[in-house]
């Protein structure tokens, strides 16, 4: 029971200067209302992972993050999707880290795994060399990547016991699994939370032992109407 807070308490734990690792894609499997809360505490300078910024056409998720100006570096594969990221990375106010989406989650990774460095061939011979250790293995040529140790992980899950096992459906489990074994606090929004053992053992897909603190979002019926209306909106945009 003790893992289970509100959102102001769970969002206190996010300082200034943090690196925040956020679940999700587009929208799909993030953390809305977490996100929220931090945007309401407006702590600031804060570097960001995600594999991508917002939901393209409206600023939600981790773009809010942008256009609240809190976000002083963003490590991602892109920020195309979000109009705030781009007018503050443009603008000189955000560093991006461009980093391709299998080396973000490798990096994540070996951070949870205590391994000291990711060898990639992903980049080599693009502008992605500028900024990265080359070194050559069995006569392959790879870059060089730090572990990515974060401060904090906001992770949302479909179902949540009061212990913190989580059950996260389909594709929503994105990066979670990662972002949890690299963040020293692991913060999780769910939509549902239930009593321990009404999550079967096999659908666990990250134990408890690794969550810190528990926050109720939205209901299963309200998220399901949200991102429909995302999506909706989105297939407008696409048609013109």
């Amino acid at each position: 029971m003790a893992k289970i807070v509100t959102l102001k308490e769970a969002i206190s734990f996010v300082q200034p200067g943090h690196i925040v690792g956020i679940s999700g894609f587009l929208g799909v499997g993030e953390p809305f209302e977490l996100i929220e809360g931090l945007v309401a505490q407006g702590t600031r300078d804060l570097t960001l992972t995600s594999v991508v910024t917002s939901h393209p056409g409206k600023e939600v998720g981790v773009g809010r993050l942008c256009e609240n100006h809190q976000v002083k570096k963003y490590i991602a594969a892109h920020v195309g999707t979000s109009p705030a990221a781009q007018k503050s990375y443009f603008g000189g106010e955000m560093e991006v880290e461009f980093t391709p989406m299998g080396t973000v989650v490798e990096r994540l990774h070996a951070a949870g795994a205590g391994l000291g460095a990711v060898l990639t061939p992903t980049g080599v011979g693009t502008v992605l060399e500028e900024n990265q250790e080359k070194v050559v293995r069995n006569g392959r040529e790879y870059l060089v990547y730090d572990p990515l140790k974060i401060d904090v992980a906001l992770i949302k899950a479909t179902k949540a016991d009061k212990y913190g096992n989580l059950y996260i459906n389909g594709t929503t489990k994105n990066i979670s699994l990662q972002l949890a074994l690299a963040a020293d606090t692991v913060i999780v929004e769910t939509n549902d939370i239930v009593e321990v053992g009404e999550i079967a053992p096999d659908d666990v897909y990250i134990p408890g032992i690794l969550v810190d603190y528990l926050v109720q979002g939205l209901s299963p019926q309200e998220h399901y109407e949200m991102m429909g209306s995302l999506w909706t909106e989105t297939r407008k945009l696409a048609e013109g």
